[in-house]
């Protein structure tokens, strides 16, 4: 059975008592609604260490004024029951008073130059509420590893340069994107969509392989991989927030002429939903 602790200062004190026993400790960060992604998560997690800590916290830093903090899914029992079958040791599953007891907080954790691109252009405050509350459950529960899928790229990418600016003392590995048939990417959002908008949404996924497939046969041209997607994506009548190439690792925009490994990114609105995917090309 998961144990479920509702306190930081009982996290840290189990966290501590494992590293005493020479536990290594995983965290796997979630706002909960687990889907197969976030299973996935969990499962490299008990293969990477002894001990495996899933939180559990929808956190308002990461809400713009207008999104959907107020409807994003919460599903706490049907999460529990999945945790424990796969073994896991902690659900954490803070309320906003415990992880905020002032209110917002005066400290954020701002990665300027990559959180302003692909979605920090719609999302501005975004990334800083995530950098910011990864941060604090790093600090809380002390993990040795912490573990993000890569459907959430740009995300991985900013934790990835937290921790090496800020000299953090994990390492964070990124997981495979888990798909259903169709291709679409797993998403706690996926339930916005209707049963007709869930049919366009796969496009999503063949536009990026159609690149992926162009790329692969040897095409280079920046605009002509873009021009790609795009087509694809208007033959299902999506309109994308945006599509682009970039450096995987510090999401600076791609060359007119590809060279090595190279994300590329889309976010679309099909709906209530706003779906984000992406692929690396070049990828070994």
């Amino acid at each position: 059975m998961t144990k479920v602790l509702n306190h930081i200062s009982e996290v840290r004190a189990w966290s501590a008592l494992m590293h005493e026993n020479g536990d290594s400790v995983a965290l796997v960060p979630t706002m909960g609604a687990l889907h197969g992604g976030h299973l996935a998560l969990v499962e490299e997690a008990r293969r990477r260490a002894a001990r495996v800590v899933v939180s559990i916290f929808v956190n308002p830093l990461q809400f713009g004024p207008h999104e959907d903090l107020g409807r994003y899914p919460r599903t706490l029992a049907a999460d529990l029951e999945q945790l424990t079958a796969l073994g896991t040791d902690v659900a954490f599953v803070p309320t906003v008073e415990e992880m905020y007891p002032e209110g917002p907080a005066l400290t954020r954790v701002t990665v300027t130059e990559m959180s302003q691109v692909l979605c920090g252009r719609t999302r501005p405050t975004h990334f800083e509420g995530v950098a910011t509350v990864v941060a604090k459950l790093l600090n809380i529960v002390g993990p040795d590893v912490a573990l993000f899928g890569e459907k959430d790229w740009q995300q991985l990418a900013i934790i990835r340069r937290m921790v090496r600016d800020l000299n953090v003392a994990v390492d964070v590995v990124g997981v495979a994107t888990v798909r259903d048939s169709s291709g679409l990417a797993l998403s706690s959002r996926n339930q916005y969509l209707t049963e007709s908008e869930r049919d366009r949404a796969s496009a999503l996924y063949r536009a990026l392989e159609a690149a992926r497939e162009a790329y692969d046969q040897g095409r280079r041209d920046r605009r002509v991989l873009l021009e790609i997607v795009q087509k694809t994506l208007a033959e299902a009548e999506i309109q994308p927030e945006y599509v682009e190439l970039a450096d995987p690792d510090s999401l600076k925009p791609a060359l007119n002429h590809l060279g090595g490994p190279t994300l590329l990114a889309l976010a679309a609105r099909l709906g209530k939903a706003r779906l984000i995917d992406n692929v690396i090309l070049g990828r070994t």
